[in-house]
């Protein structure tokens, strides 16, 4: 036994048995009942549609391939029901089950699946944020609207440049992007660099107790095509992460838009892994946390 067990246990009296016993207080009682209350009834009800969905694509698919080959139209609006219902809420339902609902370094799709890693982080406030990001070249994504969607299709199917195509949503801490940017390959709608931004709730800090302001997702979308979840149709990422997180933070260097970069060693494992659409991901499990210049601040002397 080292001196610092000694140390530790020397004359430490015996432990008391925790006391796990129920609130005493009737109102924390009867709130606790009613939160298990609800959160039966809103699974059993998510379940039930869920199995609804189910059965109607199950039904649907057996009841018109029966009159004949001819019938092979229908594998249309059973991919459309799977990929965009069932599926979704088939993940949804599990992911609840058993991904931990506290960050982990991870964004988390719409279903709930785990996402793109959260790569950077930032101190700076969101105007600081979004003016540093369109200095270095990058644009705002536009919010996703029926208009906004169907422009993107159309763009995508046909090839044609939109620089402000909206991003899907991922979430941090419970909530979708704050701020999107992104950088057109070639006027290729179907590749682009991109990157998320979340707000930190107020007074909330990294793991280890550092305190910064946004966290960050960035990738490199490489084509279009199906998740392998839920198959949807959706932007195919490149594996190599840190690559794209370098780049974002030599574009805001180049814009002379940072302050200074601190990078958090071995911030999360290193890992090779699967985003929510199915692609692979790899990282060194480094954070860079980005200092950006505040109004009036002197940027660095040129050299």
């Amino acid at each position: 036994m080292s001196s610092l067990e000694r140390n530790y246990d020397a004359g430490r009296p015996a432990p008391q048995e925790p006391d796990h016993s129920r609130p005493e207080s009737s109102s924390e009682r009867r709130q606790s009942r009613w939160a298990t209350v609800l959160a039966v009834l809103q699974r059993v009800l998510y379940l039930l549609v869920t199995v609804a969905v189910g059965w109607a694509v199950w039904f649907f698919l057996l009841s018109r391939l029966s009159r004949g080959p001819e019938q092979a139209w229908v594998f249309l609006p059973v991919w459309l029901i799977l990929a965009y219902a069932l599926l979704p809420r088939i993940h949804k339902i599990l992911s609840s089950l058993y991904i931990p609902d506290y960050f982990i370094g991870r964004t988390r799709t719409g279903d709930g699946v785990l996402g793109d890693p959260v790569n950077l982080a930032v101190v700076g406030t969101g105007d600081e944020l979004r003016r540093a990001m369109l200095s270095a070249g990058w644009v705002e994504a536009d919010p996703i609207t029926p208009a906004t969607a169907w422009r993107t299709l159309t763009s995508t199917v046909l090839g044609r440049s939109y620089p402000q195509a909206p991003v899907s949503s991922l979430y941090v801490f419970g909530n979708r992007q704050d701020l999107a940017f992104q950088r057109e390959i070639d006027g290729n709608p179907r590749k682009r660099h991109h990157v998320r931004f979340w707000k930190c709730p107020e007074g909330w800090m990294l793991p280890g107790g550092i305190p910064v302001d946004f966290v960050g997702a960035g990738t490199y979308d490489r084509s279009v095509g199906l998740s392998l979840f839920t198959f949807q149709i959706t932007h195919k990422i490149a594996d190599r992460t840190d690559e794209e997180r370098d780049f974002i933070i030599g574009t805001l260097r180049a814009a002379r838009a940072v302050e200074s970069v601190h990078v958090i060693l071995n911030y999360s494992t290193g890992y090779h892994h699967r985003n929510g659409g199915g692609d692979a991901i790899r990282t060194d499990g480094h954070l860079p946390i980005i200092d950006l210049y505040e109004p009036g601040r002197p940027g660095p002397a040129k050299g």
